[in-house]
């Protein structure tokens, strides 16, 4: 009975930090592509300026979702976002960057991913690397490199926040058997990760929404740290 009660606060834990975060930064999470990537539109609600992070959809009704969300709010879209060059997170680029005209950001290490790619994928106008900033109306993201999944794997950190790619997802990680995969880069961009404060959301590239005390707590994948 104890533990069905502790599993019950639990569930509405999370929920509750979650609501408080959006209250300064909008959120609005779609679930696109075969392999059901998490695209993410954050936006400032003062000024209305958006990101759109990790658009990879293929189909044309997941791209209409996007954009009817986008004009609903009357959203700025600023920038898209790449937290790493695989295609399940950047197969939407082209139709976004024709739509809005804006510049697609991926960190250094990844950037030639969209030039091998072909026509269909844009290549990079903005090289991220580690410490910068991605600014949009009064919300700031920090750039972490978290390599392992890929070399230019990055997470963005935000106030009490942070999306993590393909690096940390609720009761995993990301793969490091693909090219530019690495275990020792994936140790340490995970150990940077937990070095974040534990009522830190995470939003990850695959799965549900997460905290960093509690993949501390539950993932298995972090007990070889």
């Amino acid at each position: 009975m104890l533990f069905k009660i502790a599993f019950a606060l639990q569930i509405l834990y999370l929920p509750f930090i979650a609501f408080k975060t959006l209250i300064s930064m909008q959120i609005q999470t779609f679930n696109v592509g075969m392999l059901s990537t998490n695209c993410y539109i954050v936006n400032c609600p003062e000024t209305k300026e958006a990101i759109i992070i990790d658009p990879g959809f293929d189909a044309s009704y997941e791209s209409k979702l996007i954009i009817r969300h986008v004009d609903a709010g009357t959203l700025k879209v600023k920038f898209i976002v790449s937290t790493h060059g695989h295609l399940d997170h950047i197969s939407g680029n082209l139709v976004l960057k024709r739509k809005y005209s804006v510049p697609i950001c991926i960190h250094m290490y990844d950037a030639q991913s969209l030039n091998d790619l072909g026509g269909n994928i844009p290549p990079a106008n903005i090289l991220l690397k580690d410490g910068g900033v991605l600014k949009f109306g009064q919300m700031t993201l920090k750039v972490m490199h978290t390599p392992g999944h890929t070399c230019g794997g990055i997470s963005l950190v935000g106030e009490k926040l942070v999306f993590t790619g393909d690096t940390l997802f609720a009761g995993g990680i990301g793969r490091t058997d693909f090219a530019g995969g690495s275990d020792r880069d994936m140790r340490r961009s995970l150990e940077k990760l937990l070095c974040l404060p534990d009522n830190y959301v995470v939003y990850p590239g695959h799965g549900a929404v997460s905290m960093i005390g509690e993949e501390k707590r539950v993932n298995p994948f972090l007990r070889w740290l």
